[in-house]
This record gives structure tokens, sequence and C-alpha cells, in this order.
């Protein structure tokens, strides 16, 4: 397993990470996600440390906290050996307080997910957005906290916007406070929206991407074919309304190079996929999950080779999109090129 810098912090870890949304199986999302128990979960975790797989990822939103439960039991007896990250921010209830990342919120989500991860750290605490409710000063004040009372080692974000990470970072500049190592991020050959702002700032900040739904919320599990229905057992007929959105012909046309590159190479879709994902600028881990052993097999089987020059090439070409305002082709045509140079392997 390839180990990389979390941005620009001293922590490295695994190109390849585990997510434990599959863990409890609570509520219409997650049910629909899988509903994997403690012992299968220890059997999951077994494989991960086997092939170098060392940090895992949850949120005490994951069935109502039962994920963070399951994964502290599974990783029970060598959690010296793993890195455990998990998020707060959403809500959790109805209550006033239920929902953000305020002094209050923050401070007793950790003191929650300690006691039901069955650990006296956090490695990376992640906010799961960004609160417009609560000043930036307010959260980064407290996440100060509980680094220096030790309850969480790192600190980062997921599913924030350009604008509110580089505040948090100035602010936390300012400040001497903990800045943002990592930004958990949706990516994937079928949603690139990541390259045009927040892939420049990683790169200017040190902030490393760790990436969720590299599959495109399981879209490119190869699976969904052109002028093929989806099988009935798929978790997308449950999940499709919370998933990010694809056009249907922009779908089947990045399949289909997909599977032309897995008869090349005799790769499955999801390795070529995830292999891609790894070859991105700032990603620092992408985050697999799976349902059984036989997935989580298959996706471990994306890391330890390359895919070739002409692979990549024809990937770039089918995903690569017309960039938005102010990074569309006329204002590098105009000469905005020499003050703002294009990231290498971006789409134009």
């Amino acid at each position: 397993m390839e180990f990389r810098r979390l941005g620009a912090s001293g922590l490295t870890v695994p190109a390849l990470s585990f997510g434990g949304g599959t863990f409890g199986g609570r509520g219409p999302l997650f049910g629909a996600w899988g509903d994997t128990d403690a012992r299968e979960a220890r059997r999951l975790v077994d494989i991960c440390l086997e092939a170098g797989v060392t940090m895992f990822d949850t949120a005490d939103v994951y069935s109502d906290g039962e994920s963070e439960k399951i994964l502290g039991e599974a990783v029970r007896g060598r959690r010296e050996k793993v890195i455990v990250s998990t998020k707060t921010g959403l809500p959790l209830g109805d209550g006033p307080n239920d929902a953000g990342t305020s002094r209050a919120r923050l401070i007793a989500a950790c003191e929650a997910a300690l006691r039901r991860l069955g650990t006296d750290h956090i490695d990376l605490f992640q906010l799961h957005a960004f609160d417009a409710n609560t000043p930036v000063e307010e959260v980064l004040s407290a996440l100060d906290d509980l680094v220096r009372a030790g309850k969480t080692r790192y600190v980062g974000v997921s599913n924030f916007a350009g604008w509110q990470l580089m505040k948090s970072l100035a602010v936390a500049g300012q400040h001497g406070w903990p800045r943002y190592i990592a930004h958990q991020v949706y990516y994937s050959l079928i949603g690139r929206d990541y390259e045009w702002e927040l892939m420049p700032l990683g790169l200017d900040q040190g902030v490393g991407a760790i990436v969720w739904s590299p599959l495109g919320w399981g879209r490119l599990t190869g699976r969904v074919r052109r002028g093929q229905p989806l099988p009935p057992e798929s978790r997308l007929h449950q999940t499709a309304p919370y998933a990010p959105p694809v056009s249907e012909e922009d779908l089947y046309d990045v399949v289909d190079v997909l599977t032309e590159i897995s008869e090349e190479t005799g790769r499955a879709i999801p390795q070529i996929a995830v292999n891609w994902l790894l070859t991105r600028p700032t990603v620092a881990s992408v985050i697999i999950g799976a349902r059984n052993e036989a997935q989580l097999r298959q996706n471990l089987g994306a890391v330890g080779w390359a895919l070739a020059p002409e692979h990549l090439e024809k990937l770039e070409a089918v995903t690569a999109r017309t960039a938005p305002y102010p990074y569309f082709p006329y204002h590098r045509q105009a000469g905005f090129a020499r003050l703002n140079p294009p990231i290498v392997g971006t789409a134009p």
C-alpha cells in the first residue's frame, strides 16, 4: 500500500481508506448502503489491515452513531495500528442545538464520538458541512481546545465551498489555531467539479483531498450500462435522490470508455475509476466502501498498478467539461493563462 502525506501536515495516510457508512444499517439512506454488524466489520477491518489500509472513516450521522460504535468494536485491541477519522455537524435530531458546529455542539459531539468509538482520541476530526450560523472564530477556537486537550490530533472539513475553506484557513492563521489539513470531497470520473476551485486551493494552502464516493454514488461499479436496466438489487433504486447529479448520456459515455479500458487491461471498472483518482493532484486518500468481503477485495485491487498514458488520455477526453466562469477557456485565450496557468491534468 502506498502512503501519502495528508496536506501540509506530518500525518501520512494510506492511498486507500475504508468508509464505515455501511456499518449499522439504520435509516433509509444508510440502511440501503449496508447493514454490517460488529462481527462482519471486524472481518473487513482484518482484510484492510492485511492490505495496508490503516485509515477508517465514519461520522456521527451514519446510522445515528451506530457506525462509530461498530468501528470502535472492530478496531478494539489494535487501536494504535489504525487512523480513525470521524465527522460531525449534520443534524442528529430536531432540537435547536442538534445540528451545526457551535462550541457547545462540537465539544459535546467530540465527547460522544469518543465514547462510541471507545477511544481516548480521534486522529482526524472533521466538520461534515459548513455552518453559516456559527462564527468561524467560534468554530476554530473550539477545535483548538479539543486539539490542546488531546481529544483530536488533526482537524479537517468536508463539503466546503472554496470561500468557506479559505476564510477558515485565514482565521486559523491569524490566531494560531489548528489549520484544516484535509478536505473530504466528492470527486469521480463523472463528477470533476472539485478541480475548478477546491483543487487549486488545496495545492496552494496544503489541504489534502480525501475522496468520498469515488464510484460516483455506485454508478461506476460496472453494473450500470447503456441500454441495460439497473439490477433490481442495486442500492441506487433507494438512494438516487441523494446522488450527485450527472446526465445519463455523460454517464454512459464514461462507462463505455471504462469498459473498453477494462477489456484491454483485465482490470475491473471500479478499480480503473479509483486508480484514476489516485493520479490526481492533491488526492491523499480515496475512501472505498464494501458491504461484503468480495466487494472489498475487488476495491483493494485499485492499487499496485498504473493506467497507461493512452488510457489516461481516453478518460481525460471523455470526462472533460467546459469550465464555469471565471475558469472557462476564453480567459486563457485572452492571455489570462500567463497569470493563472491551468493545473496539469485538469479538464480544459
